[in-house]
This record gives C-alpha cells, structure tokens and sequence, in this order.
C-alpha cells in the first residue's frame, strides 16, 4: 500500500479544517443545517478517496478529543454519542464507499458522484437509526425521524453536491500543480 506523502497529508489536513469551518456555518434545527456535507463531498471529490477517508476520520477524532469541529461548535463523546452523532459517522461511511468504488475502479467524475449519492443515502439511514436510538425527548419512530432528519435535508444537500462537483472540477487540476 502507498504511503502518504507530506503533499497528500497537508491535504488532509487543510481538508479537515475546510469540514470544521463548514460545520460552524449553521442554520439551527433538530439537525442543524450545516456546510459539513459540502465540505465531505468536496474533499471526496477532490482527494483519493482514501486520503478523504483519512480525512473524516481525521476530522471525527479531532471534535472527540474535545476540539470544537461539530455543528454549533460542539465536542467530544457526547457530540459524537448524542442523537446526531450518527450523521457525522455516517460521514465515515460515505469516504468508505467512495473507497469502495474507487477500488471496484469507478474512478471516474460520474462514478465518484454516483457513490456519494449512495453514500449520503447510507449516512441518511445510518443517522436516522441512531437518531431514533438515542432520542431522549419521547418517542421517536422512523417516519418522524425522517420527517426532521432527512426530508428536509434532501434538496439542499443535492444542491451542496452539484456545487462541490462544479468546484471539485475547477480545483483539481489546480491541486495537480501541488507539489
């Protein structure tokens, strides 16, 4: 397996940071309505995807040892453990499937699209079971938790995608010159 050069860990790192500055943009909700979904499919469509695996994983132990990376400027274990920490997991699952087709050899520009829809779907389904699991203030089923969790979440994160994939296209070749 390859090693990561200085280049491709800088990467990441501007990276993680792009993923904290993105999920501190925020309109409040029961699921805020951040930038952070930008910030995963740009940097997914930008790196390898294993580098932007690397990265969200970077990311996610970042805000669990207490560095306020999450929405609303949140941290740690209970951040990551509360009804919401199951979408930024889901952020993990997403670079996973990117990783996945990029080693089936989808590697191109609709092949990466394409598994960032498959895995935003994921991060939606692997959210909302945690969502319900979790919730403290009542019952929760399914269908409410879709109703608050992902409904709402469907045209701006498809929105955020076509913007990430428009920029991906124009900063690629400028990341090439990276040495």
């Amino acid at each position: 397996m390859k090693k990561f050069s200085t280049r491709d860990l800088v990467l990441c790192a501007m990276s993680a940071g792009l993923l904290a500055v993105c999920s501190w943009i925020s309109v409040p909700a029961a699921v805020p309505f951040t930038l952070q979904t930008f910030a995963v499919f740009l940097t997914l469509l930008l790196l390898p995807a294993r580098q932007g695996l690397l990265t969200i994983a970077v990311y996610l132990l970042l805000g669990a040892v207490g560095l306020p990376v999450f929405s609303g400027f949140k941290s740690g274990p209970a951040a990551l453990f509360g009804p919401t920490g199951g979408y930024l997991t889901g952020f993990l699952l997403t670079g996973l499937t990117c990783l996945i087709f990029e080693l089936c050899g989808k590697k191109s520009a609709k092949d990466r699209i394409f598994s960032l829809v498959i895995g935003l779907l994921i991060c939606y389904t692997a959210g909302t079971v945690w969502f319900v699991v979790t919730y403290t203030s009542g019952a929760m089923t399914v269908g409410k938790a879709l109703s608050m969790c992902v409904l709402p979440f469907l045209i701006p994160d498809a929105v955020k995608l076509a913007l990430a994939a428009l920029l991906a296209r124009r900063l690629r070749p400028v990341i090439g010159k990276i040495s």
